[in-house]
């Protein structure tokens, strides 16, 4: 499962990144760059790219000052986040709950691997293996591990949309924010952006059970990774998307370690004691399965090897007893 659930995380990585590249992912901005009319990138900017700019532009007029641009992005950027904010906890409590379930079944799962160890054949690895598929479905457990595509999806047109907004406006691209240029890749702000991922994954590792942790540190990597990366290749401007996204979901991580998971193990107790986990192998029945399969792969030749030595140690013993036989009954000289 580890492999599945870190591939489908690739694969929205780089959903993200391909989305980005199709908006014509380069680091020069509106003095020189002409907004596309016609084909997918006329059609994005129309109608993403266009009403982000106008919203960036009406907001740093309202807040007028030397970064009012700045500010205007990251006052969208915040209220972006907040908007989603409830659709990302519930996703966060769905995926808390599932370590819940994981952590109860996970014996199972653990005997089940070593026992895929022990077999000696493909035919009877496959057999053990789909008993972990078994576990999953009988104890409601889902592949995906709880994890939603959702909340990114929705944050695509946002991410498009800056991007966007800061490449073909002369007015944003030429601004700043404490010095640090918005039309331009600030190695600064993608820094500080990563590192707020970075605490988020270190704090939603203190509730994952000790036995999962291993396999979750891979995945957590991917967003800060991807923070970076895409920070990197753009704008300032989407670097600051970023940032704000990173105290979001800091506070969100927050609020899951300290009100969503005590509550989760509340309920997580109460459920055990109603619905037990449904045991569906033990030691005894995974070594009846390799049992089984040992006494198939013995060869037959193996039977008939030992009655024909049984026969021969026969034989040698009657001989024996014949030519002592025939030493008693010899005539003494």
């Amino acid at each position: 499962m580890n492999k599945k659930f870190v591939k489908y995380i690739s694969v929205l990585s780089l959903v993200v990144v391909l989305s980005l590249a199709i908006t014509g992912c380069a680091q020069r901005t509106g003095a020189n760059l002409h907004a596309p009319t016609g084909g997918p990138y006329g059609v994005i900017y129309k109608w993403i790219g266009t009403p982000f700019q106008n919203l960036i532009l009406s907001t740093a007029k309202a807040i007028g000052g030397k970064n009012a641009y700045a500010w205007g992005i990251i006052i969208i950027s915040f209220v972006v986040r907040l908007v989603l904010l409830p659709l990302s906890l519930n996703q966060q409590y769905k995926s808390t709950a599932q370590q819940e379930k994981m952590r109860a079944v996970q014996p199972q799962l653990k005997l089940i691997q070593e026992k895929q160890k022990e077999a000696k054949d493909p035919a009877t690895q496959q057999k053990i293996s789909s008993l972990m598929m078994e576990v999953y479905k009988k104890n409601d457990l889902s592949l995906t591990g709880g994890l939603g595509c959702l909340p990114l999806l929705l944050q695509m047109p946002v991410l498009i949309g800056i991007y966007q907004a800061v490449q073909y406006s002369k007015e944003i691209g030429a601004a700043t924010f404490l010095s640090i240029p918005l039309g331009k890749s600030s190695m600064v702000i993608t820094i500080i952006a990563t590192l707020f991922y970075v605490v988020q994954g270190y704090m939603s590792l203190q509730i994952v059970p000790q036995e999962q942790r291993k396999q979750m540190q891979t995945m957590l990597l991917m967003s800060p990774m991807m923070t970076f990366f895409i920070s990197m290749i753009s704008s300032a401007a989407l670097a600051l998307y970023f940032l704000v996204g990173g105290i979001i979901i800091v506070i969100q991580q927050l609020i899951t370690n300290y009100i969503i998971m005590p509550k989760i193990k509340r309920e997580a107790d109460e459920r055990l004691k109603h619905n037990p986990v449904t045991v569906v192998v033990t030691e005894e029945s995974l070594n009846k399965i390799l049992g089984a399969s040992s006494g198939n792969n013995s060869p037959s030749s193996d039977t008939s090897s030992t009655s024909v030595d049984d026969d021969d140690s026969h034989k040698l013993h009657q001989n024996i007893r014949e030519l002592n036989k025939g030493k008693q009954n010899r005539p003494k000289d």
